[in-house]
């Protein structure tokens, strides 16, 4: 068996694919034919070294986190999934090994996929559409009829905010590059403004602000909070971290793998509610030029996803 994995921190230079052997399951855990895994930006920060607090620094390590696939094997403990089952997914940081044949996962951070929902699909929403959902309910608290924005509405986790928010009845605004607009318009949105728009011109409108990007500065998202509103942030930097602890509507969010909330997700994508677009299609063995690619662009790739599968 293969997969993606490297013997240092560092760039895309780093990554090989390898043959490897999955590691023993543990009670918990479930052993997964990969069908099809997606790229997200964390992928390469965290190879990078930007999370080596966290990860540790035994190695080799492996790359991805999002998969869809098939049960091979399950766990001890396991009772909620079985084998055969058609399944989506994420990894623990700790772990990855998504851009792979097979992948180990802790049952909890797995569940059914919908009949009716491509395994490439599938794979695109875990990280970006429980991130959304977190973000906007469960943090943001947001209810039908409220009014959010979100800055950076066509990226990953912004388009999922957009798409879970209208489905909660909410009213929805974004923020993007101007060439897009129409794209995001297209999405149910009104108004959508450029990035370097003046907040004057929406002060006091919205009840939340998610803010996916770090090129909104919180002067600015506060001047769009109605009363008692909230700015949520998927960005633990240092420095935000720091605001989050302080009074005041800003809090910063990181997402967590809560079983009930990635069902809640791959129901929206089996109703067709929650969409992600996908621009490339790779093999697993021509995946390692695409992913550097993907990289080097730094965000000015067309928008979607990069989903690898087996050879």
């Amino acid at each position: 068996m293969k997969r993606i994995q490297y013997h240092q921190y560092g760039g895309p230079e780093v990554m090989r694919l390898e043959d490897f052997e999955p590691a023993p399951l543990g009670p918990d855990e479930v052993l997964v034919r990969v069908r099809a895994a997606a790229a997200n930006p964390m992928d390469f920060g965290i190879r990078a070294g930007r999370m080596k607090y966290v990860t540790g620094r035994r190695f080799p390590r492996a790359m991805g986190y999002d998969f869809a696939g098939v049960v091979e094997a399950v766990g001890d403990r396991v009772t909620r999934l079985h084998v055969g089952d058609e399944v989506l997914g994420g990894t623990p940081i700790k772990s990855a090994g998504a851009f792979a044949d097979v992948v180990v996962a802790q049952e909890k951070g797995v569940v059914r996929k919908p009949g009716n929902l491509s395994f490439e699909d599938a794979a695109a929403i875990p990280t970006v559409g429980i991130t959304a959902l977190q973000a906007l309910i469960t943090k943001g608290r947001l209810q039908p009829g409220q009014a959010v924005f979100v800055h950076s509405c066509l990226g990953g986790v912004g388009r999922s905010a957009v798409q879970i928010a209208l489905a909660h009845q909410a009213m929805v605004a974004g923020s993007c590059r101007g060439s897009a607009r129409s794209e995001a318009r297209g999405l149910g949105m009104d108004p959508v403004v450029d990035f370097d728009f003046d907040p004057a011109s929406l002060a006091g409108g919205f009840d939340l602000v998610l803010v996916t990007a770090g090129t909104l500065p919180v002067k600015a998202a506060r001047t769009m909070l109605k009363p008692g509103g909230r700015i949520i942030s998927i960005l633990p930097t240092p420095a935000n971290l720091a605001r989050s602890v302080l009074p005041g509507p800003f809090q910063v969010m990181t997402a967590r793998p809560v079983t009930k909330d990635l069902e809640e997700v791959a129901r929206a994508a089996g109703r067709g509610t929650l969409r992600l677009p996908i621009t490339r299609t790779v093999p697993l063995s021509q995946a390692i030029p695409a992913l550097t690619e993907l990289e080097q662009k730094n965000g000015t790739a067309k928008r979607g996803k990069l989903i690898i599968t087996p050879n």
